[in-house]
């Protein structure tokens, strides 16, 4: 990629979406790939992209839409690619922007045409709103079919529903967690039974799981651990939901949500009325630490792509409980129990299965080392968007 310029394009991001594009920002640099990230000025402080030698220009891209602010970014993003030899924007928000920025008018007779650098889009999230803000995303999801030369979709879904839409070419994204030192636990989360002391960790993890154990007082009994931001996408009602029947067990498990989110509020003045054994740790950058202690993972979402956090729980060798949503169950396989979404009792079900069923806890712990050692890397990624920057550029790569 010598000398070729490529122009990533993300919107406000808290989490894994900023995480894969600092992860492509890097590989493509080390390709040889001249890289500009355009994002919102707080994405350079949370993910460091200037730091780590791309060039970076604020774009404020909101993560809903904003008329005003929408028209402005529109317009600054069509100044700042008009040099590149492809376009990469990441969600559908920065996606559609970026595709209104190629609109351009043309003459005889007097029409709308694309112009500019090619686009691809890589879709990272379906889109729950409803009303007007629904109606907006599904209007941005028409523009992102028809104006991006290729849709990277990280889910089996989202993939059909572009091909429904029209869309020229739709393929399967690769979004590996990042990689971590081999002498490190594994990677940190954004935006999880194997025993230690009673239910706790294995036993070269042990002194982590004590202290971890130790500081949120699980005592001996089970610990349930939940990584997500406090959103609603993330299923947490369902999840306090069953919380309640979690705490009849003897002795009683403990909940803990590492994250952040607009649901803050909402969830913890809910589990102070219920009296529910839940506590929210806010975010965490620990999280390989809080692996290592809890018995069972669970991930509650009512939909997901390919979340970061699902393959660092896979990656650390722990027992997942999960909702049968987007591309979980192709990423996870015989390695997690799979529940339907919003199914508070079947959640609570299967969480119970693995906290009384050694044999089974271990199982899965095995399948999911197993499963870890067949995701793909960062590399992989790398490889698939040079073949797809190749395919739809006239650059040469």
């Amino acid at each position: 990629m010598d000398g070729a310029k490529v122009a990533l394009v993300l919107a406000t991001s808290a989490g894994g979406v900023g995480r894969h594009v600092r992860s492509i920002a890097d590989g493509l640099r080390a390709r040889g790939a001249k890289v500009v990230v355009l994002g919102p000025a707080s994405a350079d402080g949370l993910f460091g992209f200037t730091e780590s030698g791309a060039g970076f220009a604020p774009v404020e891209i909101a993560d809903r839409p904003h008329p005003l602010g929408d028209v402005r970014a529109v317009a600054r993003l069509r100044r700042l690619t008009q040099d590149a030899d492809v376009v990469h924007a990441h969600g559908l928000r920065a996606g559609g922007l970026a595709a209104l920025a190629r609109l351009r008018t043309v003459p005889a007779p007097l029409r709308l045409g694309s112009a500019g650098p090619p686009l691809v889009v890589t879709l990272h999230n379906a889109s729950i709103a409803g009303g007007l803000t629904g109606a907006a995303y599904a209007t941005l999801e028409r523009v992102v079919a028809r104006g991006a030369a290729e849709i990277l979709a990280v889910s089996p879904d989202l993939e059909e529903r572009m091909r429904a839409l029209g869309a020229r070419s739709v393929g399967l994204a690769l979004v590996p967690a990042p990689a971590t030192p081999s002498s490190q636990a594994p990677a940190r989360s954004e935006d999880d039974a194997a025993p230690s002391e009673g239910h706790g960790a294995p036993s070269e993890d042990h002194g982590a799981a004590k202290r971890i154990r130790a500081e949120l007082g699980a005592g001996d009994g089970p610990l349930i651990l939940t990584v997500a931001r406090l959103a609603e996408q993330k299923g947490l009602p369902t999840l306090l939901d069953a919380a309640a029947g979690w705490a009849r067990m003897d002795p009683p498990a403990l909940v803990v949500i590492a994250g952040d989110g607009p649901l803050e509020h909402e969830l913890r003045d809910r589990i102070a009325e219920e009296n529910l054994p839940v506590r929210l740790l806010g975010r965490r950058t620990d999280v390989p630490d809080l692996l290592t202690a809890a018995d069972v993972a669970v991930l509650p979402s009512v939909w997901e792509g390919q979340p970061l956090i699902v393959q660092e729980v896979l990656r650390a060798g722990r027992p997942l409980v999960a909702t049968r949503v987007g591309g979980v169950p192709g990423m996870v396989g015989d390695a997690a129990l799979l529940v339907p979404p919003g199914d508070a009792g079947e959640l609570e079900r299967a969480v119970r299965r693995v906290l009384e069923d050694r044999a089974l806890a271990d199982r899965l712990a095995s399948a999911a080392t197993e499963r870890a050692s067949r995701l793909p890397t960062e590399d992989d990624a790398v490889d698939q968007l040079l073949s797809v920057y190749a395919r739809v550029s006239r650059a040469v790569f």
